[in-house]
């Protein structure tokens, strides 16, 4: 199962049919979607409507122009379709883009309303953490954030396994196989809190080429490799793991 793609980008725009069919082909169970920002929301309703039963919808925020929308509206919009969403994000922190304090302050007060919102409507959280993950940790365990999902985490494995210890699950793309940090990640994480992302279009095996949610059986196979688990195991386990976040019946 990929937990976390972005088919709602305009990479996809032109063979959308052919991208999910080759994820069916290659065994993806469901695809959980993220829609960035009030546009990327609204195709991400209707991309999951199209394929009702396989992608499945998140609203969130666009974090390469983090200040571009007002936070306002797309809390506006989850709550007008929170039945038709199963998690709110990607939201969260970007330190790569994000630099000056007083902005850093500005994204830490929404990340925090956004914990609140997720707590309230109880749904999962997606949380982005660029350049910032020790910090969005941190922040998470102090509001006692339950349902998190940490995704293409690029922070410490040492402090990857502060949010292992709230119940905290850690999804990884296909650039596993070109990322020593996140190779780490993989030894140092239980298989329990483990999930499989495409993060399509991006974070492929190859950083110049689209990436698809079909590509995950890369993330597959480098997690069975490194923790020398059987593939189908590793399968069985990440769905398992996505199921009981999203509350999924897969």
């Amino acid at each position: 199962m990929d937990s976390h793609a972005h088919l709602s980008d305009n990479a996809f725009e032109k063979d959308l049919d052919h991208v999910v069919l080759r994820a069916k082909e290659n065994n993806l169970v469901a695809i959980v979607d993220c829609g960035l920002g009030k546009s990327g929301a609204l195709r991400s309703l209707t991309i999951s409507e199209r394929f009702q039963g396989y992608v499945y919808s998140t609203i969130g925020i666009d974090y390469g122009a983090p200040f571009s929308e007002d936070t306002e509206e797309i809390i506006r919009l989850i709550l007008e379709n929170k039945s038709r969403i199963i998690g709110i994000g990607e939201v969260g922190l970007d330190y790569y883009t994000v630099k000056k304090p007083e902005d850093k302050t500005k994204l830490i007060d929404v990340f925090r309303e956004f914990i609140d919102l997720a707590r309230k409507l109880e749904l999962p959280l997606i949380v982005h953490s660029r350049s910032a993950g020790k910090e969005a940790i941190k922040i998470l365990v102090e509001e006692g954030a339950k349902k998190v999902l940490m995704h293409a985490f690029d922070g410490k494995a040492s402090y990857a396994m502060k949010g292992v210890e709230s119940g905290f699950f850690f999804s990884l793309p296909p650039s596993v196989v070109r990322s020593q940090q996140k190779q780490k990640l993989v030894s140092r994480l239980p298989i329990e809190n483990i999930l499989l992302e495409s993060d399509s279009p991006v974070l492929g095996i190859n950083p110049f080429e689209r990436n698809e949610p079909a590509k995950i059986v890369f993330s597959l196979q480098e997690i069975a490799r490194i923790k020398r688990l059987d593939p189908e195991l590793v399968a069985d386990e990440t769905t398992k793991n996505a199921s009981r976040l999203f509350g999924l019946r897969i």
